[in-house]
């Protein structure tokens, strides 16, 4: 039996559940969620393996119109997947018909390679409305594959993933088996700490904030993380912190419990929170963040 390989590039606009589908390939948390646009800042690679297949998904930032330089390095990690691509999933939900990047949408409707138009989260529209979609979709990329699915009741999940299989180019294993993720450990530590600012603060906290991994270790029986929680301004830090600290201890212990989970082990955490300021502004910052400058 011939070996399968190859890299499936995820795109689409903010919101449209990116992230959840390529945990569900995976059967692995790998990119955090939340229901705030912006959640996902760098592009990820995350890997699955079967007996005659590795499948690398790409899940990249959601499609936006830059702001400032922490947005472009966003956008340029979108754009670069389509230099790998062996399969292009082009991720949207009802009426949602414009990617917020022309010339990207130019460069899918122009793909070379397979291309996957999925229209998520069809558990909260009719048949009706399910049906004139599909109808929209195949007269504006014909060339698409169409796939309705619901990445949140895990509907028509699996039978996307045996078809993806299907079409993958034959080829060896560009990575070990035992590889989630071309990430480091400590960008799952930041990932998941900055996941839990996105679920328990509002407004401008979540887009300021920066997470940082100072120091990982382990032995047998814990891993003890040291993690420093970056704010652009003195008051945001403040926020973060809480009352008596209440706010970080919330933060810190929910991270602490998906850290355990993870790595599955138990977890020492401390976190503390400093200033940082204009982090999204300033080229040497956002490279030590890990974002790419051009």
């Amino acid at each position: 039996m011939s070996h399968k390989s190859g890299f499936v590039n995820i795109i689409g606009n903010p919101n449209v559940g990116k992230s959840t589908i390529t945990n569900l390939m995976v059967e692995r948390k790998l990119s955090i969620i939340s229901p705030k646009s912006q959640t996902t800042r760098h592009r990820i690679l995350a890997i699955t393996n079967g007996d005659n297949f590795q499948i690398i998904f790409s899940d990249t930032p959601g499609v936006l119109k830059p702001l400032h330089k922490l947005h472009k390095s966003m956008m340029d990690s979108v754009k670069i997947t389509f230099q790998d691509a062996d399969i292009v999933m082009y991720v949207v939900e009802y009426k949602d018909y414009d990617l917020k990047d022309p010339k990207l949408e130019r460069k899918i409707s122009s793909t070379k390679v397979p291309l996957f138009l999925i229209i998520n989260k069809i558990d909260s529209i009719d048949q009706q409305k399910l049906e004139n979609e599909v109808k929209y979709w195949k007269k504006k990329l014909p060339n698409a594959e169409i796939w309705p699915i619901s990445a949140t009741e895990n509907f028509n999940v699996d039978e996307l993933k045996n078809r993806l299989i299907e079409i993958l180019p034959n080829g060896p294993k560009y990575f070990p088996e035992d590889q989630i993720s071309d990430k480091s450990e400590r960008f799952f530590v930041n990932e998941i700490i900055r996941e839990k600012i996105l679920l328990y603060f509002s407004k401008e906290i979540p887009y300021s904030v920066e997470v940082t991994t100072d120091s990982f270790k382990q032995d047998q029986s814990i891993l003890k993380i040291s993690s420093v929680i970056m704010v652009e301004r003195e008051s945001q830090k403040g926020i973060i912190i809480g009352h008596k600290g209440n706010a970080l201890k919330k933060v810190g212990t929910k991270a602490r419990i998906d850290l355990e989970k993870f790595f599955e082990k138990k977890v020492f955490l401390d976190l503390k929170v400093k200033l940082n300021k204009n982090w999204r502004t300033n080229d040497l910052e956002l490279k030590k963040f890990g974002y790419n400058q051009n």
